[in-house]
């Protein structure tokens, strides 16, 4: 069938099911706009203010459905700009598709100085994607979308990005939708697991340490039931929040090694069980310790610690393996035992909750109002500020995917356009973005984006006039010489009202009924919290 290289790629994408992108408009991509107005209807578009939102949103919408975010850029700036988000992504693992314009075909690699030229534009992606690619042929175009995604939903899932120049766009050509391919998870050898289940079944001391590759897999069922099966106390970082409940006798808490002893406990036990995680804990010292390292990516394992039993293959298929075996050979700890492990997982959770109250009361107390406010199933987006560190160690995620961080890239402004596209992914789930002043205004002018496209997220800005973890480091590291890190900041209730969104300011005591009211009122809404400058959780002072 003849059709422009636009309108293979638009059909590509709704043979992939793809319902939703973010874009921004440019010449070299409008007649990919153009393809797009052929499809209203079928795929929303949303056009934000930023390239760099636009992929945070992508973010945010991979993040609570599970499947692809697309984002739609020109080239150069355009591109530039979005590379914040598309490296949140990689380090996030997370199924991100950018679409980046490109200048004409005959003028790649001349650097004649056309609109938006990058050279080599590809290379300034590679480091930052699963996999990216070019294409000059219209009928080239569908096979090239069809490897993007089958790359994102193979392995582990990571961003990827895609270019089509100017001319390549606006073609004809005969071109034909591929049928996508279901994705099949990565199956771990049977001999494999069965050497982890018997190191972990004779295992005196198990301890089991969760990554995102956990909560990537939805292996939670599978964590729980290998954890109970062992008696095993169980650790997790950020990104593995709420793959077992908060609440759960085993569980121990996050590892943050100034606030939990998680590097002791890891180290403690004989057999550590490491689950999609590249066990990244300065410090830890595992000479006593034998390590049963799960991951679908093998780059990861034994990447900083050697693995004595190494399982290759999807979290869920491996954990839910592992626990059968582990059952159906009796490898279990006997009764007194089961009861001397499950002591020492409370009194290990005991001692890090108390602590970390006692540091942070006023922290704690702040999450605590915006949990009482939430369901199981709402979202929470952390942000690059005090009360979003402080939610990653005591927000109380119940489910998969209802704490989002940035993993280790942490951007500044990636709170609220990530929780926009959370909104749009799961519009009957509530949620909210936890953000700073300076993050914040990063990224303030995509309130109108929720304005225009009725997008009602929860923007839950603190305010404290400064780059507060900056200022704390100043003021206790470097002798208070305050330089670079105070902020003027507009009046947030009146720039929100202007942007077309609901708007209140109010102080910690008030943050449960303000951030109530804006929940309520179903519509984009901002909540001001003016606070002072807070110890953060990186930065412990007693």
């Amino acid at each position: 069938m003849e059709m422009t290289g636009a309108q293979a790629l638009v059909r590509q994408l709704l043979a992939e099911g793809v319902d939703t992108v973010f874009a921004l408009p440019g010449v070299q991509i409008m007649a990919l706009f153009d393809a797009l107005h052929e499809a209203r209807g079928r795929i929303r578009l949303i056009q934000g203010r930023s390239e760099m939102a636009l992929t945070h949103m992508a973010d945010g919408y991979a993040r609570v459905t599970g499947r692809p975010g697309v984002a739609i850029v020109v080239p150069g700036p355009g591109a530039l700009y979005a590379s914040g988000g598309v490296g949140t992504a990689y380090g996030s693992s997370s199924q991100v598709l950018l679409i980046s314009g490109q200048i004409p075909s005959g003028a790649l690699g001349m650097e004649r100085g056309e609109l938006h030229e990058i050279s080599e534009q590809l290379d300034v992606f590679a480091p930052i994607t699963k996999w990216n690619a070019r294409c000059t042929r219209p009928g080239e175009v569908p096979g090239m979308v069809r490897e993007a995604f089958r790359q994102m939903g193979s392995g582990r899932p990571r961003p990827v990005e895609i270019e089509v120049p100017w001319d390549t766009m606006a073609l004809s050509a005969d071109a034909e939708t591929i049928e996508p391919e279901p994705a099949v998870p990565v199956a771990p050898d049977p001999a494999a697991i069965r050497a982890a289940a018997s190191a972990l079944g004779a295992a005196r001391r198990p301890v089991i340490f969760a990554g995102g590759g956990v909560t990537i897999s939805g292996a939670g069922a599978e964590l729980t039931a290998l954890a109970e099966a062992l008696a095993a106390p169980v650790l997790t970082t950020h990104q593995a929040r709420g793959a077992i409940d908060p609440d759960h006798p085993l569980y121990v808490g996050v590892n943050y090694a100034q606030l939990t002893p998680g590097i002791d406990i890891a180290a403690s036990a004989d057999v550590l069980l490491a689950a999609g995680t590249r066990l990244a804990m300065p410090g830890l010292d595992l000479s006593g310790t034998r390590l049963v390292q799960v991951d679908v990516d093998p780059a990861e394992i034994g990447r900083n610690h050697r693995a004595d039993f190494a399982v290759l293959g999807d979290a869920s298929l491996s954990l839910g393996a592992t626990a059968r075996d582990v059952a159906a050979r009796g490898l279990g700890p006997d009764p007194a035992e089961r009861a001397e492990r499950v002591r020492m997982a409370a009194q290990w959770r005991t001692a890090a909750d108390g602590r970390i109250r006692a540091l942070a009361p006023e922290q704690t107390a702040i999450v605590d109002a915006v949990a009482a406010e939430l369901d199981d199933d709402d979202v929470v987006v952390s942000g690059i500020t005090n009360i979003g560190y402080w939610s990653n160690v005591w927000y109380p995620a119940r489910r998969t995917g209802t704490l989002i961080t940035s993993s280790y890239f942490i951007p500044l402004g990636y709170a609220y356009p990530t929780a926009l596209g959370a909104k749009v992914g799961a519009p009957d789930r509530r949620v909210v973005a936890i953000s700073g002043d300076g993050g914040f205004a990063y990224m303030c002018s995509e309130m109108s984006t929720a304005a225009q496209h009725s997008i009602a997220a929860v923007a839950l800005v603190f305010n404290n006039n400064a780059y507060g973890a900056s200022l704390w480091d100043q003021r206790h590291r470097y002798g208070g010489r305050e330089i670079g890190t105070g902020l003027a900041n507009p009046d947030f209730v009146m720039l929100a009202e202007a942007h077309g969104v609901a708007a209140e300011s109010t102080d910690p005591a008030g943050v449960g009924p303000a951030l109530r009211r804006a929940l309520d009122s179903e519509r984009p809404a901002l909540v001001e919290v003016r606070i002072e400058n807070m110890m953060p959780p990186f930065q412990i002072v007693e």
